[in-house]
């Protein structure tokens, strides 16, 4: 049980890709952030579903329309733009568990700016962002998580804002590699090269 949800219910949500210890995780994060009710929960989690990308498949490609948000149970992905030269750039990590999605392109119904790729296996729950945002209406305590996690983004974005202004990109790598220890020991060293030079 966890905060009220039956194990086997949770089974029956999981199907047969990943193990309903998954789903508990991602219900785990969530808590973390804000604490949901056994009804927002129960709602939530019928949203999600298992999928298992390898390494280098796209989540959400460039130039399309973001329709889902995802948990990154386990691996690492990337988010990463091309400049006019043809030269990528990696803008951000993503290492599990944590949340993934295009979220300029979910909010603005816009085309996706920035490609999000795995770069090693990745264990992700996939939901359509609609569905979710649909609940907020209905859960306080969800409405609660989504601006929780709104302004967590926004003072990531300060910090980086803040770092690149006043930092040279020697520190701001040296943050980084705090930030997300033993990260060069799962991709390749040029990944992180790449993440190094995004910041210069």
């Amino acid at each position: 049980m966890f905060r009220g949800i039956n194990i086997c219910y949770l089974r029956k949500l999981a199907g047969s890709v990943l193990s309903p210890k998954t789903m508990l995780e991602l219900i785990k994060y969530l808590n973390k952030i804000s604490p949901l009710s056994q009804g927002t929960i129960s709602s939530l989690v019928e949203l999600f579903r298992p999928t298992v990308l390898k390494e280098d498949e796209f989540f959400i490609e460039e130039g399309k329309y973001a329709k889902e948000i995802g948990f990154l149970e386990s691996g690492v992905a990337r988010a990463f733009f091309v400049n006019k030269e043809g030269k990528e750039y990696n803008k951000q990590f993503f290492v599990g568990p944590t949340l993934m999605g295009a979220y300029t392109s979910l909010l603005t119904n816009q085309k996706n700016k920035i490609a999000q790729k795995t770069l090693t296996e990745c264990k992700i729950w996939r939901a359509p962002f609609h569905e979710i945002e649909s609940l907020y209406a209905k859960y306080h305590d969800f409405e609660r998580l989504g601006r929780k996690i709104a302004e967590h983004y926004f003072l990531e974005k300060e910090k980086k804002e803040i770092e690149m202004a006043l930092l040279d990109a020697e520190y701001r790598y040296t943050i980084m590699r705090e930030e997300f220890p033993g990260l060069e020991m799962k991709i390749p060293q040029y990944h992180m090269a790449l993440l190094h030079e995004g910041f210069g």
